[in-house]
């Protein structure tokens, strides 16, 4: 994969002159956009740290979000949903088998699965875009959280339901939960946990590129 200075410096969002300042150690390089470099160019973590090693790992079709308690399934089926069709997350969720999916997915060795959907929005671009597939684990606790890892959220705005996908951070007001952007462009936003009706943990991602 071939890629300048100011190919890299455009897709984390800043200037050339700041990634200079990067690469000769003047300046570090922002949590934010060190994941953005690893998960979305699949740039080596080594490479980042001292240069060493291929910049890039070997590509694939897919991305795992692992957590140490995961256990890879040899095979499985995974139900695509069309939200829309489903009338949202909360019906899907609370009778999913009466749901009819739009597709199967096969991928070996990705943790256990109840489901997919489509991305919808660019909140997480460009860690996922509009388009792109998830993968998810539904959760019943909101106790059972990760704090900081990835969440298929459906929240309650003036009786409409709003499904987004964020990471999840504790919150300085009492009774929320911090929900956050990988898109800069996208300000973080504190959330009452009573909001929250329906929740799944991210375990993997699709993205399918063309080329025209």
């Amino acid at each position: 994969m071939s890629m300048t200075q100011e190919d890299m410096a455009r897709i984390i969002g800043i200037g050339k002159s700041a990634l200079s300042m990067i690469e000769t150690g003047r300046a570090s390089l922002s949590e934010r956009n060190r994941n953005i470099l690893i998960q979305t160019l699949n740039v080596n973590p080594e490479w980042l740290e001292s240069g060493t090693g291929a910049m890039f790992n070997e590509q694939f079709p897919e991305r795992t979000f692992l957590k140490g308690s995961d256990r890879p399934v040899g095979s499985q089926s995974v139900p695509l949903y069309n939200v829309e069709g489903t009338a949202g997350l909360v019906p899907l969720f609370l009778d999913k088998a009466s749901r009819q999916p739009v597709d199967y997915i096969h991928i070996p060795n990705l943790p256990k699965c109840d489901g997919a959907i489509y991305v919808v929005g660019d909140s997480m671009y460009p860690l996922l875009k509009s388009g792109d597939i998830v993968l998810y684990k539904q959760l019943n606790d909101i106790n059972d959280i990760f704090w900081g890892d990835m969440y298929l959220l459906s929240i309650d705005i003036d009786g409409e339901e709003y499904i987004t996908v964020k990471y999840i951070q504790k919150s300085d007001k009492e009774g929320c939960v911090r929900l956050v952007s990988q898109n800069v462009h996208h300000a973080d936003k504190d959330v009452e946990i009573s909001r929250i009706r329906a929740l799944a943990f991210v375990k993997a991602s699709i993205r399918m590129n063309s080329i025209r």
